[in-house]
């Protein structure tokens, strides 16, 4: 799925619809935004299940700030309408492939206990009827990590 610029209408849509959302919060001006966007884009063609969504800081300023971003870029990830990670900088292909193995290998359970929240299980529920929830499981493309709990040796 190629990357979608995220409005304020789009944005609070595609992240309380339950599946895995990486926000790239990116500005025309930041050298290290151009030089991510390539990044970005290419995670986006790897993982067409995960939505992979642009925010520009100046057009949208308002979901800017209300995300609390300070630097640029930002990338935040969202599971099941949940911010599960966020850090302002620059991000190797490889340290990018890293952040979603991580979103999409994480126990979302021990997430909710940890942030006091109730359990969501109306995600599928409330996803378009022809929208497909997309559950945790092996990412497509390079997989460094294998199986969870076992180690070579």
């Amino acid at each position: 799925m190629p990357t979608q610029a995220f409005t304020q209408r789009s944005f609070e849509r595609a992240v309380s619809g339950g599946a895995i959302v990486l926000v790239d919060y990116w500005a025309s001006w930041c050298g290290w935004c151009t030089r991510f966007a390539p990044v970005f884009e290419e995670s986006s063609n790897l993982h067409r299940d995960i939505v992979h969504a642009t925010v520009d800081t100046e057009a949208e300023s308002a979901l800017a700030a209300a995300a609390q971003v300070t630097g640029l870029p930002t990338l935040h990830a969202y599971r099941e309408g949940l911010l599960v990670y966020a850090n302002a900088g620059f991000h190797t292909a490889a340290q990018l492939e890293d952040v979603v193995q991580q979103v999409m290998w994480l126990d979302m359970d021990a997430v909710r206990r940890e942030m006091g929240v109730a359990p969501n299980r109306s995600a599928a529920t409330t996803a378009a009827p022809f929208e497909t929830v997309v559950q945790a499981g092996l990412a497509p493309g390079p997989t460094p990590y294998g199986w969870p709990g076992l180690r070579a040796g």
